[in-house]
């Protein structure tokens, strides 16, 4: 059964957050409320856990798992990142966008792209979770919360207890969030591709369709 944390979504108990960061200590798989849909995350060290994370989004080693960081230079440390990539960074963040980039060392192998060791990375731009990656003191690792055989990303933390509460850990109720996916974007190649238009607008980026 999971556990279930209503939080205030500007000013989250503290009290909360520590219990939610103490389950993800723990080796669990938390639900958690984004700036584009909320998401599952876990540890980044954990392998259990992050293969747990993709039975429940039923995907396999190939689908992109991304780092929820609090700040681009906490993610400079995950990623390798140029100054052209950096301004593009720096544009659009904190916000709805997961940036594809070359992983460093930093990385556990089995959580990057097994062909291109490639990781996506994100800053999100939302009160609760970045008050929530402050308290565990390191980014997480974490993935859109699709269902299996859906395309719509969830919103409502109570449908997700109700749906997961055997497949994960806790759900931090912050309210609703939007209900869209991020804005994907690989920065690896010599210039930025569009991967999935998402929330966040690609002309922030100088990218048109």
């Amino acid at each position: 059964m999971a556990q279930y944390f209503e939080v205030h979504p500007d000013n989250p108990q503290q009290r909360l957050l520590k219990q939610a960061a103490q389950i993800l200590e723990a080796g669990g798989i938390v639900a958690v409320p984004t700036d584009s849909s909320y998401a599952l995350v876990c540890r980044l060290d954990d392998k259990n856990a992050a293969d747990a994370l993709r039975r429940v989004r039923q995907v396999d080693d190939k689908h992109h798992l991304t780092l929820l960081c609090r700040d681009l230079s906490e993610l400079a440390n995950y990623a390798k990142v140029d100054n052209r990539q950096y301004r593009l960074l720096k544009n659009a963040t904190p916000g709805p966008y997961t940036f594809i980039l070359e992983a460093t060392k930093e990385v556990p192998r089995r959580v990057s792209h097994p062909s291109r060791r490639t990781i996506g990375l994100r800053v999100p731009d939302h009160r609760v979770t970045q008050e929530l990656l402050a308290v565990y003191g390191q980014p997480l690792l974490g993935t859109t919360l699709i269902p299996p055989g859906e395309t719509d990303p969830m919103n409502d933390p109570q449908e997700i207890r109700m749906r997961f509460q055997k497949q994960i850990q806790a759900v931090v109720d912050a309210g609703a969030c939007p209900m869209e996916p991020t804005t994907v974007v690989d920065l690896v190649g010599e210039e930025p591709r569009l991967v999935r238009r998402g929330r966040g607008d690609p002309a922030r980026l100088g990218l048109y369709e």
